[in-house]
């Protein structure tokens, strides 16, 4: 297993990268280029200088998270071969500067979703959080048109300066159904995994989060057999997934363990991170251990052990705490935990097996 950490570059981050190299076992960061607008070609100029940073501090660029979709393809427009074609050339690009892996997704929209950044916990301290109730009433177009005429209006992906378009790509997708999504989502793939696999680079795509439909819009990679559907629908071991521990744990019907064991070849990327899932399908975001939410990490570090998992992890989300100030869901201190964590099971399950006392 090659343990990463996820940093948003100088200056757009409370994490330096200075402090990830000081986490035993992390060898390389998860990064973008989150000033590229979604459908442009990335800048090498801008590539090689994450890369330069990166390598100063002797760190990999190994994983990107994310290339962004321009929701035209998403919404199989004509207009989608222009931003395919961009797509291809920066693939070409993190190709050459030695890129494995580029993590994406296909959410319509919206990228993860919550309602609360900052919801306490019982030990006070905070985490994302994401209340059903609040978003299954929502009328998004209604809502886009309150919150212009209410400035203290705030949740996330409901910046002011995204509002004037959210109201025209709620309309768009009105004639896109799930059916549509998959074409949109095969037709992609057909454009760019021959590219992919010239350039030795793995795409993982990431689960919908929260799993399940939002807003009206579609979601499709929810569950086990939407994820088997997707892998088949390129049979290359280029066209992966990143399985996200807390995007697919929110729903608990899906066994994530389970997964693991199946799509063991097509997951060149893990996400593992931990919810806590509540009867009326709220769920808020924990520590990583085990007792602490509804995920059980252990079995899942357990199974990515039995597979000989080689690939790349992140601790994903963590919690806020020892009031540091930072990004939601992506301060230092409780990633850091989480990853001793995970060292701290992946360790034992080696000293055990070493011993023959692995079951």
């Amino acid at each position: 297993m090659k343990m990463t950490f996820r940093w948003f570059g100088e200056g757009n981050d409370s994490v330096s990268l200075n402090h990830i190299k000081h986490i035993p076992g992390v060898e390389g960061i998860v990064w973008a280029l989150h000033d590229v607008p979604a459908g442009e070609e990335w800048p090498m100029d801008k590539i090689l200088e994450i890369k330069e940073q990166a390598e100063a501090h002797g760190l990999n660029i190994d994983v990107v998270e994310s290339v962004n979709i321009h929701e035209d393809i998403k919404l199989g427009l004509p207009t989608r071969d222009k931003y395919i074609e961009n797509y291809k050339k920066t693939i070409e690009k993190l190709g050459k500067v030695g890129v494995k892996v580029i993590c994406y997704n296909f959410m319509p929209v919206f990228d993860w979703t919550r309602t609360n950044l900052f919801q306490e916990l019982e030990d006070g301290s905070t985490a994302l959080f994401y209340e059903k109730a609040i978003v299954d009433d929502m009328d998004p177009i209604e809502l886009v048109s309150t919150i212009s005429n209410n400035p203290d209006f705030t949740m996330p992906g409901w910046e002011p300066e995204r509002l004037e378009h959210l109201t025209d790509l709620f309309q768009a997708y009105k004639e896109v159904s799930e059916v549509d999504l998959w074409n949109n989502l095969h037709y992609f793939l057909e454009a760019i995994i021959p590219v992919a696999a010239e350039n030795d680079i793995k795409m993982a795509i990431h689960p919908d989060d929260p799993p399940w439909p939002i807003f009206g819009l579609p979601r499709i990679i929810t569950s086990q057999e939407n994820i088997r559907r997707l892998l088949n629908l390129i049979d290359s071991p280029y066209n992966g997934v990143t399985l996200c521990s807390g995007s697919l744990g929110a729903n608990p019907e899906n066994n994530v363990a389970e997964m693991v064991r199946e799509f063991a070849d097509r997951i060149p990327f893990a996400h593992i991170r931990n919810v806590k899932v509540y009867e009326n399908g709220d769920f808020i975001e924990t520590s990583h251990r085990s007792e602490d939410g509804s995920v059980d990490i252990l079995e899942i570090m357990k199974a990515y052990h039995d597979i000989g998992f080689k690939g790349y992890a992140r601790p994903d989300h963590g919690r806020h705490i020892w009031d540091e100030k930072c990004r939601p869901g992506y301060g230092l201190y409780d990633r850091g935990l989480g990853i001793m964590y995970l060292w701290g099971i992946w360790d034992s399950l080696n000293r055990y097996k070493e011993q023959g006392d692995v079951k």
